[in-house]
């Protein structure tokens, strides 16, 4: 692991480091904020899982989060959005929405997307077990939340993973991958034609399956581009329904889909996690 980046920030330290993944494959870089707390021994700690496009400074630098972090004293993770570097598969026609920055945090099970592209193992386990032994972090006290595809990744990985998050959030996620034009495309891709095999990664199906409920908090814009024909939050709300599982979702009139909503909201979305893990 080698620093790569340090900025005092709200008294606590915003940092970015590379490092060698063994699940993925190749190079990767994650940045981490060290609230001031943390000198004083393990804090509790945030994964936030970015969008399509993004890597991990866009949060960094756009949402805001920090003062909110330092307040309350939790760390955050911000991890890339896929593997990248020589020899990692990119969409043949360099769509933006499969390949490099869209690794849609799943497990790809076919080639050429196989060799690099296991986000879901890295952001379980390989990620946390690099960030546990080398920061003042408490692993014990996680929660996760994220964008778009990092809202889809963090709710995935929280539900499919309730003994490891005390609490999950997310901002305009996609909501059901089997039920919208990018899952179409990206898990035909990652995963194969198996339809079945797409399940363990959408939202609306895990939360019809869940046996243990975890603190979910969705904001969701009204004026976002995406919501309609990507995001289908109405399926969320009826999952949630059906299946009995306590959830706030929230409609945001007039926000849309970009940072200033996530930006917005953030303040909230980090009092949320802060009441689960302190």
């Amino acid at each position: 692991m080698e620093q790569i980046g340090a900025n005092q920030s709200f008294a606590g330290q915003q940092l970015r480091y590379k490092h060698q993944s063994a699940v993925l494959n190749c190079e990767m870089t994650f940045s981490i904020y060290l609230p001031p707390q943390a000198v004083k021994g393990p804090v509790p700690v945030l994964y936030w899982l970015s969008g399509l496009t993004c890597n991990d400074e866009n949060f960094v630098q756009k949402a805001g989060a920090q003062q909110h972090a330092a307040q309350h004293g939790i760390a955050i993770v911000c991890s890339d959005t896929s593997p990248r570097g020589y020899g990692v598969a990119d969409d043949p026609e360099a769509a933006y929405d499969m390949g490099l920055g869209a690794g849609f945090y799943v497990d790809a099970t076919q080639q050429p997307w196989a060799e690099h592209y296991q986000m879901y193992s890295y952001i379980l386990d390989e990620l946390p077990a690099l960030v546990n032994r080398e920061f003042p972090v408490d692993g014990k006290r996680t929660s996760i939340s994220g964008h778009s595809m990092g809202g889809h990744g963090a709710l995935t990985i929280a539900l499919k993973n309730p003994q490891r998050f005390k609490s999950v959030s997310a901002f305009a996620p996609i909501c059901s991958p089997l039920q919208c034009p990018w899952g179409d495309k990206v898990l035909s891709h990652y995963l194969g034609d198996d339809r079945q095999a797409w399940a363990q990664y959408d939202t609306v199906e895990l939360i019809k399956q869940a046996k243990q409920h975890l603190p979910l908090l969705v904001d969701q814009g009204t004026a976002d581009n995406f919501l309609t024909e990507q995001l289908k939050i109405e399926l969320l709300v009826e999952a949630g329904q059906v299946a009995d599982y306590p959830m706030q979702i929230r409609m945001q009139p007039d926000y849309d889909h970009s940072y200033f909503f996530i930006a917005t909201f953030i303040a909230e979305h980090m009092a949320f996690h802060a009441r689960a893990l302190l």
